[in-house]
């Protein structure tokens, strides 16, 4: 049975309830609809604790892709919940909200850096994007400029939906070489920042760049003879050592 993904109209509900509808016997439980995002993209699954109808708060570790368009949640194996069991979902905001400013984060940092992704991944402290170069060389000071003028305009971050046809249609609209976007439910989820991107992406974001906040670029290094990787962090986060 699939799952409902209520983080994508609502990626700002803390906890909503709902049913749970399969259990499985490693801890898995599956509901109705979720306000968990489940790992996919570079984004990490979200975690937090779902608290039964008696008070019972029962952690969630992380939050995975199921079949047939299933949300595995993933409990301790003792969790004692069954079918039908009502239960009342409630994010780790703190962490879901860093994530959702440093994936939006990532996407200017795109912008700022316009050539082709190789790869990346968003964490709460810190992200990272991987670009393919060749001989381009990055100033550090520079982008950290550029990305923070992007910051600082306030645009305005949504989602829309195109079909399969229209993207085949404009294929530069995809950002990323590693990972494809999802495809066989005839529309692809597209994130519009501003005038400055957009592209396919399923994750879940702040809805204006102003929201992601004062980042630094860590460092920009080598990972091949082509590509260079990108890591930001938010700028109270202590320096590195090189």
């Amino acid at each position: 049975m699939s799952t409902t993904l209520a983080f994508r109209d609502s990626p700002y509900a803390h906890e909503q309830t709902a049913t749970v509808t399969a259990v499985g016997s490693d801890g898995v439980v599956v509901t109705d609809s979720t306000i968990f995002y489940p790992h996919g993209g570079g984004q990490p699954g979200d975690s937090g604790v779902f608290v039964t109808a008696d008070g019972r708060e029962i952690p969630v570790e992380d939050t995975r892709k199921g079949e047939a368009g299933a949300v595995h949640h993933h409990l301790a194996a003792d969790h004692g919940l069954a079918v039908g069991d009502v239960v009342t979902q409630r994010l780790d905001w703190s962490r879901r909200y860093a994530h959702m400013r440093m994936h939006t984060a990532l996407h200017l940092l795109a912008v700022a850096i316009p050539h082709g992704v190789t790869g990346g991944s968003i964490g709460a402290e810190r992200g990272r994007l991987d670009f393919d170069l060749g001989e381009v060389t990055l100033d550090k000071a520079e982008v950290a400029a550029q990305l923070t003028a992007l910051v600082d305009a306030d645009h305005p971050v949504f989602s829309e939906w195109i079909s399969d046809a229209e993207l085949d249609a404009s294929p530069a609209l995809v950002r990323t070489m590693s990972v494809a976007p999802p495809r066989g439910a005839g529309e692809i989820r597209m994130v519009r920042i501003g005038d400055v991107d957009y592209q396919p992406c399923g994750g879940t974001h702040v809805a204006s760049t102003v929201e992601v906040g004062a980042l630094r670029v860590a460092s920009i290094k080598n990972r091949g003879a082509r590509n260079r990787r990108v890591t930001l962090v938010w700028d109270e986060t202590p320096e590195e050592q090189s």
